[in-house]
């Protein structure tokens, strides 16, 4: 099986030394390096955002993390696969998650990267909690915003 590189950071990667390590893999016929950077938005539904903090059952979303490249890179007949989520607070511009894959072509490596990153926030034990001004809420999937009650502020 290729590379796998998973991990739960608190922060930033070099994510230029891997593209470089997973472009080498052209001479074995993976032609496509696609790179996910997400980024934490400073608007979101009109109202401000202070910070994103970010929790995770590390243990578990590290093993959750490596089996989702595993699958993925079966799936798609990647040549190597990285995932790394950040944690802790977070600002606006700040990184917050890194998916590279080296595929065979392009469809192959888009499609992959989006299969990840939609396995990371589903399965992933990773948690985000969203600061607004006009509240917190808590950001499940997707984007599916639940408000923090008042009282469970500060805590």
């Amino acid at each position: 099986m290729g590379s796998v590189k998973v991990g739960i950071v608190r922060e930033e990667i070099d994510v230029g030394a891997i593209i470089n390590e997973f472009k080498a893999l052209g001479r074995e016929g993976f032609g496509a390096v696609v790179v996910f950077v997400g980024v934490v938005k400073g608007l979101v539904e009109g109202a401000a955002v202070s910070e994103l903090k970010y929790e995770a059952y590390e243990e578990l979303a590290e093993k959750i993390l490596t089996r989702i490249a595993e699958e993925e890179m079966r799936k798609h007949g990647l040549g190597a696969v990285a995932i790394y989520h950040r944690v802790g607070d977070l600002k606006p511009g700040d990184t917050t998650v890194y998916i590279v894959v080296a595929a065979r072509g392009r469809r192959e490596g888009f499609a992959a990267a989006a299969e990840i990153l939609n396995r990371v926030k589903h399965e992933a034990p990773i948690y985000k909690l969203e600061v607004r001004e006009d509240g917190e809420f808590w950001v499940i999937g997707d984007g599916e915003r639940v408000p923090r009650p008042p009282a469970q502020r500060g805590s």
